[in-house]
């Protein structure tokens, strides 16, 4: 076998050994498509969409992808600190006490009515 065969040979058999992890096994059945913000992924940033465990167990890959749901990096990191969050004791999306008061459309009615007839 010749060097040029023997990468090829090479280059298949790594991707035979990818193809049979599960991120690859769910990037198959998947649409790529954040499941938390929707958003839609291409081969050009397909690395920024990570397969998330449902249960938090790694170890458990069904075939039938039932444990995974495919997450852009940002929401996956938040699904994590909401695991996080919740371990430590602190409510997910507990008020701090901090109200917002400003209503940046509040008054959006009145400037899009025209001139001539306020």
């Amino acid at each position: 076998m010749n060097k040029l065969d023997r990468i090829v040979f090479d280059a298949r058999r790594a991707a035979e050994e990818r193809e049979k992890g599960y991120r690859e096994r769910a990037l198959k059945i998947y649409p790529w498509i954040c499941g938390r913000c929707t958003r839609e992924f291409i081969h050009t940033n397909l690395r920024e969409l990570t397969v998330h465990h449902r249960d938090h167990n790694h170890h458990n890959n069904p075939t039938d992808g039932s444990n995974w749901e495919l997450l852009c990096l940002y929401c996956h990191d938040n699904e994590h600190q909401k695991q996080i969050e919740a371990a430590d004791g602190r409510l997910v999306g507990a008020s701090t006490g901090h109200v917002a008061t400003h209503s940046p459309f509040a008054d959006l009615k009145a400037m899009l009515i025209p001139k001539e007839r306020k």
